[in-house]
């Protein structure tokens, strides 16, 4: 029972040298931007397409999400023979429900700004790490809709980015907002600011009785 109790206490592990100096190394910030801009391209270049190309998905006559419908069609479809795009039934369920309910119309939306939104965040550098896993969750979804194209290539690098959360946007925004700003398990002093003065102003002297619909104070006349 001791050799159990000490196997299983409360205990740090340490990651290895080599792995802190390529994810947590200033020095290899210019490698991080290099990743950074050639990913912020491909999703800026195929998010404008969305927008702003002439077979854009939204804002065009007629009901928004054609195309996006005709990717769902063609990846839901089960051939005679050979393989369908679609490896997992449960996925391919999800897709056919969407479909059924029409939800491409808004959907379509959702890729082409979110596309658009993460290429911007990833060139300038701002919240890098947030950019990279939401372009890898999108490269997740298209490799299981069976579309690979430069699919694969994109996750690995958005991966890398996300292990290098901390030093990717160096040569960015990032060098400035994740000091002011933090993180959820250590704000910085922007947030941790706010909160300090939120919860002065929840205390304060009056602040109590106000919210329980208290007046102020009637003076006794003597």
């Amino acid at each position: 029972m001791a050799l159990f109790e000490r196997a299983f206490q409360n205990r740090e592990l340490h990651d290895p040298g080599f792995f802190r100096a390529i994810f947590s190394n200033t020095w290899l910030a210019p490698l991080w931007l290099l990743a950074r801009l050639y990913l912020g391209y491909q999703w800026l270049l195929a998010g404008s397409h969305k927008v702003w190309g002439e077979g854009r998905w939204i804002a065009v006559p007629g009901p928004d999400g054609l195309a996006l419908k005709g990717f769902w069609e063609r990846a839901t479809a089960i051939p005679e023979q050979g393989r369908p795009p679609i490896s997992f039934d449960w996925y391919r369920d999800f897709l056919t429900f969407m479909l059924d309910h029409g939800w491409y119309q808004w959907f379509s939306w959702v890729i082409a700004l979110g596309e658009v939104a993460v290429g911007i965040a990833l060139i300038v550098g701002a919240f890098a790490g947030i950019a990279a896993l939401t372009g890898a969750f999108m490269n997740f979804n298209f490799l299981m809709a069976g579309s690979a194209s430069i699919n694969p290539l994109m996750f690995v690098l958005a991966m890398l980015v996300i292990f290098g959360w901390k030093t990717a946007g160096w040569i960015g925004l990032d060098r400035w907002l994740l000091p002011a700003l933090g993180t959820p398990w250590q704000p910085g002093p922007v947030v941790a600011g706010l909160a300090e003065r939120g919860r002065r102003e929840a205390y304060a002297p009056g602040v109590r009785d106000r919210d329980r619909g208290a007046g102020p104070p009637v003076p006794r006349q003597v």
